[in-house]
């Protein structure tokens, strides 16, 4: 695992000393270890995670970068041990990331002379993955393909949303997932047309079926999309799901280090607009992905000049949403190698009739 501590010391703001969060993504980024309960405190020189009796045998084996500790009493002692042998003042957090009470309690029980607001510092630093990282997520990405390839054949007029959706969600964990990288929409019928839809414990209606899933392998996150048919579809739904076909193909096929990610929202977003649909593609063509299932920068109208370079992860996932009929989405996931851009997902996308 590359050393983040590093990093994020030599991003330090003059005016702070060290680096504290609580914040579970922010530890699991910094160190490569996940809990749910303890804190990370970075000085200049090293960095100390405090961890209780639940965790400290898998972070001595699994924490990267890091000195484990665990605490006679609660960290906030550990932490303060630190301060005073190191002359410490200023200590920088992630405000984004801490709640009005969570500071307050942080103000009272740390010796510290200010607080210094360090803004997104992580998330920025994510944005950017190394070989490493890129690995992590094509795994993930590979767990999905997995699972669809494995579900699909078990798709019947029997199972309601909610089967399919457990269904995935059970043979990723199978193929060694963690969890879920978010909550994984199964739609059928007139609810395709929802974009974020909830599957729903009603047997699959014929027509569309939408199924947006994804993983999480240690600690990185996968995601995808895949539209099917549920009986024989017309020449209209044909015509949307070969336009949405189209726009996703020509995307990632435009897409290259040094791309405008507005200008490949535009394209296509174009070929969609083009073909009478004007008005049905309403959210972005994609986000970017990694330790967050939503990271920066995105691709939308509104990034024009932001430039997509090595290391960036994310998503192309252009899609027709006809309220009260059907939609279509169709999800990859691609990197910016130095080598060149890579699509990562493997699953067919040409129209399956189920």
């Amino acid at each position: 695992m590359d050393d983040k501590i590093k990093i994020l010391q030599k991003k330090f703001p003059e005016n702070a000393d060290a680096f504290f969060s609580a914040d579970e993504k922010t530890v699991l980024y910094l160190t490569g270890f996940a809990m749910t309960d303890g804190a990370l405190f970075v000085t200049r020189n090293d960095a100390f995670l405090y961890v209780d009796f639940r965790y400290i045998e898998a972070a001595k084996s699994e924490a990267c970068n890091c000195r484990v500790v665990m605490p006679k009493e609660n960290f906030f002692g550990e932490i303060n041990s630190v301060i005073a042998e190191r002359g410490i003042k200023n200590i920088g957090f992630e405000e984004n990331k801490v709640s009005v009470s969570a500071m307050d309690i942080y103000k009272e029980k740390i010796n510290a002379e200010s607080f210094v607001k360090m803004g997104a510092v992580i998330t920025t630093m994510a944005q950017i993955k190394s070989e490493y990282e890129m690995d992590l997520i094509a795994h993930a990405e590979s767990i999905g393909d997995a699972a669809f390839a494995e579900v699909l054949p078990m798709i019947t007029y029997d199972m309601t949303e909610i089967d399919v959706a457990l269904e995935l969600e059970y043979r990723m964990r199978k193929h060694g997932a963690q969890g879920t990288s978010f909550d994984t929409i199964c739609v059928s019928g007139k609810a395709s047309s929802r974009p974020h839809g909830v599957p729903r414990p009603v047997k699959l209606e014929r027509g569309f079926l939408t199924m947006d899933f994804g993983c999480i392998y240690k600690g990185y996150c996968s995601d995808m999309t895949r539209t099917v048919c549920i009986g024989t579809p017309d020449a209209q739904m044909k015509k949307v799901y070969d336009t949405v076909l189209r726009a996703q193909k020509e995307a990632c096929d435009f897409i290259h280090g040094g791309c405008d990610c507005g200008e490949a929202d535009s394209v296509a977003r174009n070929i969609i607009n083009e073909a009478g649909f004007a008005g049905r593609f309403g959210h972005s063509l994609g986000h970017s992905l990694g330790i967050y299932i939503h990271e920066k920068p995105v691709l939308s109208p509104k990034a024009f000049g932001q430039k997509l370079t090595v290391g960036h992860v994310f998503s192309v996932e252009p899609g027709i949403y006809i309220e009260g009929e059907y939609g279509v989405r169709i999800e990859d996931v691609m990197q910016i190698r130095e080598s060149g851009p890579l699509n990562i997902t493997k699953s067919p996308k040409e129209l399956i009739v189920i």
